[in-house]
């Protein structure tokens, strides 16, 4: 059995086997050694992601030993937690604290269900509010970008500090693409 690696999260997740996307690149890269294995769902924010975890992920081997656990999981979610409540997309809003805690009980889940898998909390990307304004997801009467890249750093700093007391791994997205030179038009348009 080759083991697998899970990618747990939303639209970005959900989106990331398209041409170039993150997912395929895994899958290409792990094709002779592993199956990586796509749980995405567009829209959601951990609230919503703790209500199906159990639905999207196998229950834990049957032989109780850590043969059947899968390699690694990364859980990507903060982008639609961190819409501004008062914008187009407030019902996706999930507050700091409470994104906080859901990621460390989606962790918790995951560590109780597969003992031996590595965990990968991602944090969310940074946001071109401009470039949200001129190509918009929804209809925004306000003509504000419905999410921030201040609001944006404050999940990532929570998503840090999530895999930080839960032991887990962590990888700083908002930090690392805003190093890249015209990260705006290379990364998210």
């Amino acid at each position: 059995m080759r083991p697998k690696i899970y990618l747990f999260g939303d639209s970005i997740t959900e989106e990331s086997f398209s041409d170039g996307g993150w997912g395929s690149s895994l899958a290409n890269h792990f094709s002779r050694t592993g199956d990586v294995v796509l749980r995405g769902y567009s829209g959601y924010n951990t609230t919503w992601a703790l209500k199906v975890k159990e639905k999207v992920f196998p229950p834990p081997s049957s032989d109780g030993g850590a043969g059947g656990d899968p390699l690694a999981v990364t859980v990507f979610f903060g982008a639609n937690d961190a819409c501004l409540p008062d914008r187009c997309s407030g019902f996706q809003h999930v507050p700091l604290e409470e994104y906080k805690h859901n990621l460390k009980a989606i962790v918790a889940f995951l560590k109780k269900q597969w003992p031996s898998t590595r965990i990968i909390l991602i944090t969310p990307p940074p946001i071109d509010e401009a470039g949200r304004l001129l190509h918009p997801y929804v209809e925004n009467p306000s003509e504000q970008p419905e999410r921030t890249n201040e609001a944006a750093s404050k999940y990532s700093k929570e998503c840090i500090a999530a895999a930080a007391e839960c032991d887990v791994s962590s990888i700083d997205l908002w930090t690392k693409m805003q190093q890249f030179p015209g990260w705006k038009n290379a990364y998210l348009r």
